[in-house]
């Protein structure tokens, strides 16, 4: 007679978790069928039972990625205060994201850009901007909030690539002059070393 499956509800889960796991540590080119299985401590056939490609478990594991910071934007209640600082409380929120444990941020990051390469993972990246636009999108509109996530997907990249300290007031400054195109510099830029020219002092009157 043929043995009863055990009744495992979780188990997708826990291979996604397991797939995100074996990327954080070997990358993508360390991650297989094989490699996910003996993470999860499940059987072979059980991989390929609910992801029957290596790209299907991929869309899974950067739609459970996507999850993180996405779910910060929605519950940072700051952002949707009509007289709250957008610049600073995002400048603010990535310092929190990129000042934690930079392997999953840049886990995160890996699986994103993997869609250069995976056009099945595509549409799941584009979720990620989709769904955090529409969040900014709430303080300010559709184009100026995607202006916002692509500059701070681009610091964000800056700083993971280069190994760079993040430098909050320099993001804040950026993204208040989305947020205000044309604004004044709130403070003069300190003279350059060697310069000649001369530091501008008030005009008599």
């Amino acid at each position: 007679m043929a043995r009863p499956r055990r009744h495992d509800p979780g188990r997708r889960e826990r291979i996604v978790d397991a797939a995100l796991r074996v990327v954080g540590r070997s990358g993508i080119a360390g991650l297989s069928h094989r490699t996910v299985a003996a993470e999860a401590d499940v059987p072979l056939g059980s991989t390929t039972y609910h992801f029957a490609s290596l790209d299907e478990l991929l869309v899974a594991a950067l739609r459970k990625a996507n999850e993180n910071f996405g779910r910060q934007l929605r519950e940072r209640s700051a952002l949707l205060g009509p007289d709250a600082d957008l610049a600073a409380v995002l400048a603010r929120l990535l310092g929190e994201w990129l000042g934690g444990e930079r392997t999953g941020v840049e886990l995160e990051y890996e699986l994103y850009l993997a869609a250069l390469r995976r056009p099945a993972l595509r549409p799941v990246a584009a979720e990620w901007t989709g769904a955090a636009t529409a969040v900014l999108a709430r303080r300010t509109d559709p184009v100026t909030a995607r202006a916002l996530v692509a500059l701070m997907d681009g610091v964000c990249l800056q700083v993971l690539l280069t190994g760079g300290e993040y430098d909050e007031e320099y993001a804040r400054a950026m993204l208040g002059r989305i947020l205000a195109p044309g604004a004044p510099d709130e403070a003069p830029k300190p003279p350059v070393p060697g310069s000649s020219e001369p530091t501008a002092r008030p005009t008599d009157t």
